[in-house]
């Protein structure tokens, strides 16, 4: 008696079925690859925490304490309100010079700087004038501050040089923050001044890890950075207005005025907003590194359905074309095995390296599958044909995991040509006629 389930049909819709049952263990890998990315991610927190963090540095600007006689709200008293008045500088120069190393916390390397920062800049009278007469609140240039920001004081190795008007000065610690960024501070007496300018210098050694960004604090910015690190990703409001890129390092420049960026040259600490506007302005350089193990994997995981599909798709036309029979169960082992080939290249690759461990992982699937091909299919040729075509399939992964910008492009064409094959490979099957012929029963 006919039994549908022998059918063609329901083979490949038995297949597919298979096929989408390789979800479930492919997902849990997915998860696995962000759950260890997320270990590198925290490794790189704890080393920061000893180093200093992703650094963010602007300044310096004039801090001045103000104060002002406001009513008391729902009553007939008067109170001193005190606030600090912000002046931005009218130039502004930062180089910094990285020296890029990489630091190991367990298993994990994390590019790691310290960075020769020079700040140099000049604070007008006019604008201190201006800036003055235009607020209703009373200044005290008496106590007045320079400040530079650092995101992360810690970082901070050592300050070797600081001249206000040629005359050297001091740093000292403060809990105040400016645009919601620490600061360290020096006192400086704007009634003493006069209509001086304030030209100032700091020169300071920045330790920081991964990144390095600049707040354009100034009416007109200018930056310039180099490393010796091949792959810098620049990032932020910004980009640089030239940069040279080589296997040796990069350098890079910026210019940004004041009509750039989101907020005016002074600003009272009471402004609502002006901490998010001054944030969004940084730019700089990230020390990226490209195609690290953890993206590699999730890419090769991206593409792992389609390849496992193939994969059933070559068994499928072996039983096909040379009339032989192929259990589910066998399916899914050969599934498993190749499943089993992304949990191997991630553990191998947090090891040896990406390259080493690929060529590693896909030897043992390929051996496999083909040994197991060669005992299901009961010929030696059938194993060797399938365990080529499956060393094929992990090479153009391969190719498709290092090409980021083509992937899609180079996909979409080995798609295409394994249609093309199918179509031509299948072309004179009868498939009304496969497995439709009745059995007798005893």
């Amino acid at each position: 008696m006919f039994a549908w389930t022998q059918t063609v049909t329901a083979k490949v819709i038995g297949v597919g079925l298979l096929a989408l049952l390789m979800l479930i263990p492919l997902g849990q890998i997915s998860g696995l690859v962000r759950e260890r990315e997320a270990l590198r991610v925290d490794a790189a927190a704890n080393i920061a925490k000893g180093w200093g963090g992703a650094q963010t540095v602007g300044g310096l600007v004039l801090a001045i304490p103000t104060q002002e006689q406001v009513n008391v709200e729902g009553t007939s008293k008067v109170a001193t309100r005190y606030a600090t008045e912000i002046v931005l500088a009218d130039t502004l120069t930062t180089r910094a010079d990285l020296a890029v190393q990489k630091r190991s916390y367990g298993m994990y390397e994390v590019p790691v700087y310290e960075a020769e920062v020079q700040i140099s800049g000049r604070i007008l009278p006019a604008d201190i004038r201006a800036f003055d007469k235009a607020s209703n609140a009373t200044w005290i240039g008496k106590k007045a501050e320079l400040r530079l920001l650092i995101s992360d004081t810690q970082g901070l190795r050592e300050v070797s040089e600081v001249t206000v008007n040629g005359k050297p000065q001091r740093f000292a610690s403060s809990t105040e923050r400016v645009g919601g960024f620490p600061v360290v501070a020096l006192p400086i007496d704007l009634d003493a001044l006069g209509d001086t300018p304030i030209d100032f210098k700091v020169t300071a050694r920045l330790a920081g890890t991964e990144s390095l960004d600049v707040l354009p604090l100034a009416r007109s910015n200018v930056v310039e950075m180099k490393a010796p690190w091949p792959d810098p990703s620049f990032t932020g409001a910004l980009l640089p207005a030239t940069r040279d890129i080589r296997a040796d390092g990069f350098s890079a420049n910026w210019r940004m005025l004041d009509l750039n960026r989101n907020f005016g040259q002074h600003w009272n600490e009471t402004t609502d907003g002006v901490d998010r506007l001054v944030a969004a302005s940084s730019f700089g350089v990230e020390l990226y590194q490209p195609a690290s193990v953890y993206q590699q994997n999730l890419r090769a995981n991206k593409y792992a359905l389609l390849f496992i599909a193939l994969t059933f798709v070559a068994f499928f036309l072996f039983e096909v074309l040379k009339r032989l029979r192929v259990h589910p169960v066998q399916y899914l082992l050969v599934g498993g095995a190749m499943a089993t080939f992304y949990v191997l290249l991630l553990a191998l690759s947090e090891q040896i390296g990406f390259g080493r461990a690929y060529l590693l992982a896909s030897s043992a699937v390929v051996l496999i599958v083909g040994g197991y091909a060669t005992a299901v299919l009961r010929a030696r040729r059938a194993g060797l044909l399938l365990g080529g075509v499956l060393a094929l399939v992990y090479a153009v992964l391969y190719g498709l995991i290092g090409a980021e910008q083509y992937a899609l492009l180079i996909g979409s064409v080995v798609l295409l040509a394994v249609v093309a094959t199918l179509m031509f490979l299948t072309r004179r099957i009868d498939w009304y006629a496969y497995g439709s012929k009745t059995t007798d029963t005893p």
